[in-house]
């Protein structure tokens, strides 16, 4: 008598359609996933489109305080505990496809199901990593660092396969936001970013590699000035030289 083989568990079915306390919901740009204060009762994964976690405070100034992309989980706060309230709000930046988990399916899965806990348990790690990044980022970075990095996370740069070169329509209020500077010097870098070749921006922002130079080194670099600066210091030689005694 054969026996039977457990059947494998498919991850990708699991997270790409609607099933036992799990459904797939559709936003358009501008939709709310979800709201600061709403209970934390359920997990969202994002399988099309980008969002933004953002943070009103009790004045009333509201914050970014990253965007997300397909693949990515959000809302995740929802297992830690007892079901408390959410500390910031989802919202659709392009037209996004979630599939809301219930947090009981969420802890069922993860308690059976050891390849998902290890995939869910992997994003928490990187994006504890993200976090800390970005808190370095803001440390120790110009805010013209900052805004480069931005560029090049949402472009998905760095990420397994091609990058996506035209990134997501954002406001430059909201560029301001996520980079802790005013809506002017984000316009000014803007600018020159365009200037120097390293964005095309019309409407939408088209991020090429070469604004990694922003990141690698402490300034763009300056053909022109770098042959001025090399003229410069050959005449202060040559001048240097001409002024010294010779000897017979």
């Amino acid at each position: 008598m054969s026996v039977s083989k457990p059947k494998t568990f498919d991850i990708d079915a699991f997270l790409g359609r609607t099933g036992v306390g799990r459904q797939v919901l559709d936003f358009k740009p501008g939709g709310r996933i979800f709201s600061q204060g709403d209970p934390a009762d359920c997990v969202f994964y994002l399988q099309t489109g980008r969002a933004k976690l953002t943070v009103v405070s009790a004045a009333g100034k509201e914050a970014t305080i990253t965007l997300l992309g397909g693949g990515e989980f959000v809302g995740e706060e929802a297992m830690v505990g007892a079901v408390g309230t959410r500390m910031a709000s989802a919202t659709a930046v392009t037209a996004c496809t979630t599939l809301k988990i219930q947090r009981d399916a969420m802890i069922r899965v993860m308690h059976e199901q050891h390849t998902f806990s290890d995939l869910f348990v992997k994003f928490l790690l990187a994006k504890s990593i993200r976090t800390q990044a970005d808190l370095v980022d803001q440390l120790f970075n110009s805010s013209e660092k900052r805004l480069a990095r931005i560029l090049l996370l949402m472009a998905e740069f760095g990420k397994p396969g091609e990058p996506e070169t035209l990134i997501p329509k954002i406001s430059q209020e909201t560029l301001a936001e996520m980079i802790g500077t005013t809506r002017s010097r984000v316009s000014f870098f803007m600018n020159r970013f365009r200037k120097l070749g390293f964005i095309e921006y019309n409407g939408r922002i088209r991020v090429h590699k070469s604004l990694l130079n922003i990141i690698l080194h402490d300034h763009a670099p300056d053909r022109g000035a770098n042959r001025s600066g090399l003229s410069r210091a050959r005449r202060n030689q040559a001048s240097s030289e001409a002024s010294q005694p010779k000897l017979a």
